[in-house]
Parts: C-alpha cells; structure tokens; sequence
C-alpha cells in the first residue's frame, strides 16, 4: 500500500512542478497573446460584463482588434469616463501576471514538500522498527 502511496504522490509531484514551472515561465508576451486570443472568441456580451466588473473599454485598442470588435469607446458600457478609461488588455494582464506569480511560488513550495513525502515512505518503506539502517531492508 505504501508503495503505492508513494508513486501517487511522486506522479502529483511531477504533474504539479510542471505546471508551477510553466506558470512562473510565462512571459508578459505570451500572457497577452492567450488574453487576446480569449478575448477574439468572446460574444460581445462577455465583453461588455468584464469591462463592467474590471472598469475598462476595449482590449489593446489596436488596429487589428478595431476591426474584429469595434469598440474603442463607442460601445463600451464601463461606468469609467470614456477618456479615461484603462485598456481591458492592460488590467487583466496585470491580474493574471500576479496570478502566476502566486500560484507557480505555492505550487513550488508543496511540489517540494510532496517530494519530502515520498521520500520519507521510501525511507521507511520495509522498516519494523524505524530507528533501524533503512538499506537493510531494501
């Protein structure tokens, strides 16, 4: 059972410092390009509910976004004044970019305790007695 034990947790291990790797590895750029990406297959209601809950109009406001979604300020429904107005793009890829932050550090911290369980079990795997040379057993 312990052995058992121990690839479960030597597999969680893996899976979640891959994934605490890939956080803490984003760059900004890319953080934008899967934010735009989401953005473009957005319905415009979407849209409109997240530029009411962050306060902000339009994605980037660049050409290419004018001419998939024409908002720049003439439909955006932000209770912000319309020229002063912060860019949807520029807010959320301040939350996600503290996001990842957050979550690959916790992800690393408890990869790391998780590979100190296992080898405590690899340890003490085949022992009666704790207190006895663990490569006896072995």
């Amino acid at each position: 059972m312990l052995f058992f034990y121990m690839v479960i947790l030597f597999l969680v291990f893996v899976i979640q410092f891959g994934v605490s790797c890939s956080c803490l590895a984003l760059n900004r750029s890319q953080q934008e390009n899967l934010l735009k990406l989401t953005w473009n297959r957005m319905s415009n209601i979407t849209r409109h509910d997240l530029e009411n809950q962050l306060n902000c109009c339009g994605f980037m406001n660049d050409t290419e976004n004018i001419a998939t979604y024409v908002t720049d300020y003439s439909i955006c429904q932000a209770p912000c004044s319309q020229t002063s107005c912060k860019t949807c793009g520029n807010v959320m890829l301040m939350h996600s970019g503290e996001a990842l932050r957050i979550l690959g550090g916790v992800g690393l911290f408890f990869s790391f305790t998780e590979i100190l369980g296992v080898w405590l079990a690899v340890r003490f795997r085949n022992q009666k007695d704790p207190r006895a040379n663990p490569s006896a057993f072995l």
